[in-house]
């Protein structure tokens, strides 16, 4: 075949699968077998790494495979994405329509039901018909840049069919398949490791995975069903506006109703849970709004919700099976947390053989005993959980769970706190792993690529044991594991060596000290100008800083003078890691307590980032402009904060100010 006849086939095979996609995906009509799909798509794989110059970001090729990138950045919606009000009754539906009604002077206005999935809202930007960007919810100003992670989601579009307008701003969710979640925990249950909560969860980790090869592989859907910025197009009201997406080639649920009867909508609310157990994935209500975009606009919004929408969702699914066994799994502060295991049991469309029992205590109240029948319930927004034990089946051969007077993992002794059991052993092996992750963690020493996967290496090949043992690895370690190169193992050590600056608050933040997260650690290292000072307060001093109690500073003082406490700090200073704080007494700081908002895009510094050193000196950082706001920090592209920041007669700085005065600092 020539060169000209592979660049042919290559184009061919391009348009070929973007139509096989979107008829599996979106039409969910099939034009050909997984197999010939898989070996076409080899084929165009093939073809691409024979022809580099005919590399394409949008091809089919791009949509599978691996990519890692650096970090997340923060980027402000162009609309706000707001959270829909939840109601658990038809009555709640009746009252909310009469609301709408009254306010629309309308007796029937349309109304136009859909599926609420259990997963991750997300919002795509298209520009021209090509995906340009995909931010998570996050508080709904603000949210995660995941683009990178949407290219590896077959059922994200990353060109659009048809005539697409100038700009097409969609809202939807992002979703794990059941299958491929009972899969994943599966395999965590054969290697000992805890279970994920549910496919919500795992899809939210599986998204902040900055090696975008996992998204690839755990499947993640998405369905539009949202309304964003739109340019150069026009739908009258929801439906219309569904049925043009999908011409262009989104993902839609399909399973739209719309009618102007109320008593028609509640029947269809009640028959639909009849079957949602049946699709596959999460859905825990149905969202319920007006359909008309004119309606919408006239009802308006909450400061947290539309008017105009109600999402209501099911009750709990709830089930009967036997209790056999229970475990103890030992967390990342060492928690001993019980687990059920039980006969296995359809729940919300998914086997359920494993339950929470959440701690001794809870046990004893409940008075739950191995060989019970026990009413377990699935809600959506946690791990399956045992109710109750029905009582007039008991025959006597039931046995009192006792809790265990070692750690099941190291024989560690343990010891109670309130409620909740804990290994005291700082050394325990089953906290290493969670220990280690999370010390590396986004919101901590921010190290980029330790993510869990490759903490597990390193602790499973003897090389870390320890927070300190991070700082000793070298790159001839790192390169015989699985999936490390020259360069990945050159790239991890750098961002390991670069994390050693972070300064007393992370380090604070990371090592795992009870009741002490974030907020907590950045009070003290803007109260502490380094671990000397730190070690030197006495309880009496740490109670008397903003939101600590007595509790917690015993629980504080405790760490820092126990053996364990000392050796982690010790160990830390000894490979270089900086236990200073670059903001002591913070209240000598031009920033201590002025309240900043950040908006806009701002190229010297990450969002996260610059959060963090601001209020690492005493600032109050917010996320909306409000006449107690002291400053605003507008970077490119700043919007409505910016103005309203004006109209208010609010200080405002653009990115030069803020470098110069973070420079004098």
């Amino acid at each position: 075949m020539s060169e000209g006849d592979d660049l042919q086939r290559i184009d061919s095979l391009r348009i070929l699968l973007r139509a096989a996609n979107h008829s599996y995906y979106v039409l969910q009509s099939p034009t050909m077998l997984d197999s010939e799909f898989d070996q076409l798509l080899k084929e165009l794989e093939h073809l691409e790494s024979m022809h580099p110059e005919a590399w394409d970001a949008d091809s089919p090729t791009r949509v599978v495979g691996g990519g890692t990138i650096d970090a997340f950045k923060a980027v402000e919606h162009a609309m706000p994405m707001q959270s829909i009000d939840n109601t658990y009754t038809v009555d709640d539906v009746r009252a909310w329509h009469a609301r709408i009604t009254a306010s629309l002077e309308q007796a029937t206005p349309v109304l136009s039901c859909d599926p609420k999935i259990d997963g991750v809202a997300v919002s795509l930007r298209y520009e021209s018909g090509r995906l340009l960007q995909a931010v998570t919810r996050g508080d709904g100003i603000h949210g995660d840049d995941v683009t990178a992670q949407a290219r590896r989601i077959r059922t994200i579009p990353i060109r659009l069919s048809g005539e697409p307008p100038t700009v097409l701003e969609v809202r939807g969710e992002l979703f794990m398949p059941n299958a491929v979640f009972e899969a994943v925990n599966a395999q965590r249950e054969t290697q000992g490791e805890p279970l994920y909560a549910n496919a919500r969860n795992l899809t939210a980790g599986t998204l902040k995975s900055l090696d975008t090869s996992i998204v690839a592989d755990r499947q993640l859907a998405f369905t539009a069903h949202g309304v964003g910025v739109v340019e150069g197009a026009h739908a009258s009201g929801y439906a219309e506006f569904q049925k043009l997406i999908a011409d262009f080639g989104l993902p839609v649920s399909g399973k739209l109703r719309s009618t102007d009867d109320l008593e028609e909508m509640v029947s269809l609310i009640e028959a639909f849970n009849d079957v949602r157990g049946d699709l596959g994935y999460g859905v825990d209500g149905m969202v319920v709004r007006v359909d008309s975009f004119a309606s919408q606009s006239k009802l308006g919004t909450t400061s947290k919700s539309p008017r105009w929408c109600i999402a209501f969702k099911y009750p709990a699914e709830q089930g009967r099976t036997k209790l056999l066994e229970v475990e103890w799994w030992v967390g990342r502060n060492g928690t001993l947390t019980p687990r059920a295991t039980m006969e296995p049991i359809q729940l919300a469309g998914t086997t359920v053989s494993h339950a929470t029992l959440h701690n001794i205590e809870e046990i004893r109240r409940k008075d739950i005993r191995l060989g019970d029948d026990v009413l377990i319930e699935k809600a959506g927004e946690i791990i399956p959980q045992v109710l109750a034990p029905i009582l007039e089946s008991r025959d006597g051969s039931e046995i009192s769970i006792k809790p265990p007077a070692r750690c099941p993992a190291c024989a560690g002794p343990v010891g109670p706190e309130g409620p909740r059991l804990y290994c005291l052993n700082p050394e325990c092996p089953a906290q290493l792993r969670e220990r280690i992750a999370w010390f590396a963690g986004r919101g901590q020493m921010n190290i980029d690529g330790l993510g869990e996967k490759v903490v597990d290496q390193l602790v499973e090949a003897g090389l870390v044991s320890h927070f300190a043992d991070l700082y000793r690895l070298r790159i001839e370690d790192l390169v015989p594991l699985e999936r490390f190169g020259p360069k990945a193992a050159e790239k991890l050590v750098a961002a390991i060596d670069a994390s050693r600056s972070r300064g007393l608050a992370a380090v604070l933040g990371g090592v795992g000290i009870r009741q002490i997260g974030r907020t907590g650690s950045r009070i003290l290292a803007s109260h502490y100008r380094d671990c000397e000072a730190l070690m030197a307060a006495d309880e009496a001093d740490f109670e008397k800083l903003p939101d600590f109690g007595e509790i917690t500073a015993a629980i504080l003082y405790g760490f820092l003078h126990s053996q364990a406490g000392g050796d982690v700090f010790k160990r830390l200073a000894d490979v270089g890691v900086d236990l200073s704080s670059s903001s002591s007494v913070a209240g000598d700081s031009r920033w201590a307590g002025r309240s900043v908002v950040l908006t806009g895009s701002l190229e010297s510094f990450g969002r996260r980032e610059l959060t963090e050193r601001l209020e690492a000196m005493g600032a109050k950082v917010s996320g909306s402009v409000s006449t107690k706001t002291d400053l605003v920090i507008a970077g490119e592209k700043a919007g409505s904060k910016l103005k309203k920041a004006q109209d208010l007669g609010i200080e405002t700085w653009d990115e030069a100010m803020l470098v110069e005065a973070l420079q004098g600092d």
